[in-house]
């Protein structure tokens, strides 16, 4: 299976992540873990240390995700190239 940045392709069959364990599954579930992340240091219940440790964690999703995005922005270069070419049509009369 191809993947992106160590994420694998949307639709391809993965085991979900857990927060702080590694690599996402995807690039959704590294958006939610970070989006839980936020969460949990707005809410000010942190210690000091569980916050410098969700910091951490927070920034590593942030570049796996930005990997991911400019991985598919490239992707849809590379597509946009092959498939958008202006349309030739042959010479040939037309119908009355």
């Amino acid at each position: 299976m191809a993947t992106t940045s160590g994420i694998p392709f949307p639709g391809a069959p993965a085991p979900e992540s857990r927060p702080g364990s590694g690599t996402p599954a995807s690039f959704e579930a590294a958006l939610h873990e970070l989006e839980e992340l936020v969460q949990r240091m707005e809410g000010g219940t942190l210690t000091l240390e569980q916050s410098m440790d969700a910091y951490r964690r927070g920034a590593e999703l942030v570049r796996q995700c930005r990997e991911a995005l400019a991985d598919v922005q490239q992707q849809v270069r590379v597509l946009e190239g092959e498939l958008l070419q202006p349309l030739e049509m042959p010479d040939r009369p037309v119908d009355e």
